[in-house]
């Protein structure tokens, strides 16, 4: 007992300082997981040997695991899995898992097995979804065609590795996994329609828990927990893994109450993210021998890359080929790719069946691991760099740097400008489509004018839009004045030492122009908001 709580007091400080030290991180390039996991591998047992993984410790791991697929079944909507991208998503991981699962078996020393294979094929096919769901709220990405894309094709990387595990690892016969999954399917079914249909009849009992929801009693939480932890033990009754359940569970919930409940999310995320997720990444952290692991670098570096080419390239070929996502810019595709080969979480969970059943060695285990907690810091990192700092153009900021080495300060200020620019355009867009959501058909006739401009600038890709407008207003303010060769773009000044330091004021004049511009609109389209308030406060 004492070792457990030891451990337990060792996990929460490290919860408690890792949000701390992930803030002092400029822009929030690392996520506060990967703290989590380093601060776990260097207390675990294999170094410092703070953090035990007693019986007790392990199962709240197991908790804050189920909980962790629980948030990410209930934010999963139907739609990312019916819709054109859902099915290229589901297309793109049966070819991915099929390509990996040839590789891993003719490759020397790795897939000697059937079994080995479909292992290594699995952790290579997964994304952590659960994981990336926080990163994508913070980043304000979930709104983006860039978050409902990774939504997309990641749902399918969490989902069929999970169906994948219990239909090719388990020890019994396929036909009997296969009866056993369709019960276990079935009982889900009953579980989430009894509920809804309780719900829409307004039945007393779910007229009580609504009701001491938020008193003492705690109804619907304890219902949702109950959901969770019935729904976990029977898959664990059924010989089928935790995930399976938890993940189910998060689509009854979502079945129930498809029009969320925002309370209830407030108290999933506070137990959730408050104690037991972090519980779960700090106990990974703890599994993984770090002597192993730099006794194996290439096998590191050598299994990230295989990440790489067995789940970035298949997404971005994917959303190249696609009929509504191939006009997406380039580093926009690559960025979805990117966050889509983050993986922990499922690879925790094989490696964890593997070592379980003698199909792996706990070293190789860990390497395994030790890949998937770099995924978490490093693919996120890359996203943000190919979503962000691609807008700045750095490629064309260094050539005209090498071409004017003493206008660097002033190049490199325009381009973050453009870069921030852009920014401001793309949340004003997401704040127009969540307000023509919300008012219906009479705010749309309200919002026309609003719409008319947004349309202005929807050519070709959400990345040239605002270059065109750039570049119109440069063609507008040149004829405008009819600059000469060596004339003051304001044609009240004294005159330009060249017609590059000509060209670099009117660019500065246009990037100043166009965010006027911008606010102007954003101002314009938040009017009706006040308007309405204060009409609703004179009634």
């Amino acid at each position: 007992m004492t070792a457990d709580l030891v451990s337990l007091a060792v996990i929460a400080l490290v919860a408690a300082a890792s949000p701390i030290v992930a803030k002092l991180v400029p822009n929030k390039l690392i996520p506060e997981t990967v703290f989590l996991l380093i601060a776990g591998s260097l207390l675990g047992p294999y170094l410092a040997e703070a953090v035990q993984l007693t019986d007790s410790v392990l199962l709240l791991s197991d908790l804050g695991l189920a909980f962790l697929f629980l948030l990410a079944g209930y934010e999963i909507n139907p739609k990312s899995l019916t819709g054109s991208q859902g099915k290229r998503g589901l297309a793109t991981w049966v070819v991915s898992f099929v390509a990996a699962f040839a590789v891993m078996r003719v490759a020397p020393g790795i897939g000697e097995t059937h079994v080995d294979a479909v292992i290594m094929a699995l952790v290579l096919t997964t994304t952590a979804l659960g994981t990336l769901m926080p990163i994508l709220k913070e980043r304000g990405l979930m709104e983006t065609r860039v978050g409902e894309s990774t939504l997309a094709y990641g749902t399918w990387g969490e989902l069929c590795p999970v169906l994948a595990m219990a239909l090719l690892l388990s020890s019994r016969a396929e036909w009997k996994t296969v009866l056993i999954l369709l019960a276990f399917i079935a009982l889900c079914a009953v579980v989430a329609v009894v509920p809804a249909k309780a719900k829409k009849a307004g039945h007393r009992l779910y007229r009580f828990l609504s009701a001491n929801a938020d008193t003492t009693s705690q109804t619907m939480m304890r219902t949702t927990v109950l959901l969770l932890v019935g729904l976990v033990t029977l898959s664990a009754v059924f010989d089928l893994d935790i995930v399976l359940g938890a993940f189910a569970a998060g689509f009854v919930l979502r079945y129930v109450i498809p029009e969320g409940d925002r309370n209830l999310e407030a108290k999933l995320d506070g137990a959730a993210y408050g104690f037991l997720i972090p519980v779960f990444f700090v106990v990974s952290g703890a599994k993984i021998d770090l002597s192993a692991v730099f006794a194996q670098p290439l096998l590191l570096v050598g299994f990230i890359l295989m990440l790489l080419i067995a789940r970035a390239v298949p997404i971005y070929a994917a959303l190249s080929t696609g009929k509504g996502t191939r006009d997406m810019s380039s580093h926009n595709r690559l960025t979805v790719a990117l966050y889509c080969t983050t993986a922990l979480p499922l690879i925790v969970a094989v490696t964890s069946v593997a070592v379980s059943s003698g199909a792996m060695e706990q070293a190789t285990a860990s390497v395994m691991v030790a890949a998937g907690a770099i995924t978490v810091f490093l693919m996120p990192l890359l996203a943000s760099v190919t979503y962000r700092v691609a807008d700045a153009r750095p490629i064309q900021a260094v050539r005209e740097i090498s071409h004017n080495p003493r206008d660097i300060g002033d190049i490199l200020r325009e381009h973050w400008e453009l870069e921030r620019m852009l920014a401001r355009q793309e949340a004003l867009e997401r704040l127009a489509e969540r307000r023509r959501g919300r008012k219906g058909a009479e705010a749309e006739s309200e919002d026309e004018a609003w719409q008319d401009r947004a349309a202005l600038l929807q050519r070709r890709s959400a990345r040239k839009r605002a270059i065109d407008e750039a570049l119109d207003l440069a063609a507008q303010e040149m004829s405008r004045h009819d600059l000469a060769a060596d004339a003051d773009p304001d044609g009240d000044g004294p005159l330009f030492a060249s017609a590059q330091e000509r060209r670099l004021r009117i660019a500065q004049r246009v990037v100043r122009e166009h965010r006027r511009r911008l606010d102007e609109m954003g101002r314009a389209f938040k009017r009706p908001d006040a308007d309405a308030e204060d009409s609703g406060d004179d009634e």
